[in-house]
């Protein structure tokens, strides 16, 4: 029997080709939009819309800094001219960590790379951020 309760934000892993790093601290940007073209016709006071181009939202993806190098690598490669597009997921958990729901994402590059933050009174965990690009996206 279904309870229909919404589900936390923060149980969620992210898989991505090739890429073992899965520990993401945040995850932004599920989303998409489709554009509206506005026009009339003659004397028509009737504004009428069509639906135009559909735009993916970029994703953001925010993790501690630790050893592991590869969305740097994925990165430096589109730095120097050699974009590698790769799919991959955000997967919702429920409390017993069963996967409810999932977007997938496909073609994605890293546009982005933004290193931490430093603050020598801080005490926080460095956060490393990128933003993926990429042409479409879906609930599975």
């Amino acid at each position: 029997m279904s309870s229909n309760q919404p589900y936390g934000n923060f149980n969620f892993r992210v898989e991505i080709d090739g890429i073992t790093v899965a520990e993401f601290s945040e995850v932004s940007g599920l989303g998409a939009s489709v554009d509206v073209i506005e026009y009339r016709t003659g004397g028509d006071p009737t504004t009428r819309k069509l639906p135009g181009r559909a735009r993916m939202d970029d994703l953001v993806l925010r993790r501690g800094v630790d050893s592991n190098r590869e969305l740097w690598d994925w990165f430096k490669g589109a730095l120097d001219g050699h974009i590698v597009r790769k799919n991959g997921s955000v997967v919702l958990l429920d409390a017993a960590a069963t996967e409810q729901s999932r977007w997938n994402f496909y073609r994605a590059w890293i546009r982005k790379y933004e290193g931490p933050t430093f603050n020598a009174s801080g005490n926080e965990v460095a956060i490393e951020e990128v933003v993926l690009t990429h042409e479409g996206i879906e609930l599975a």
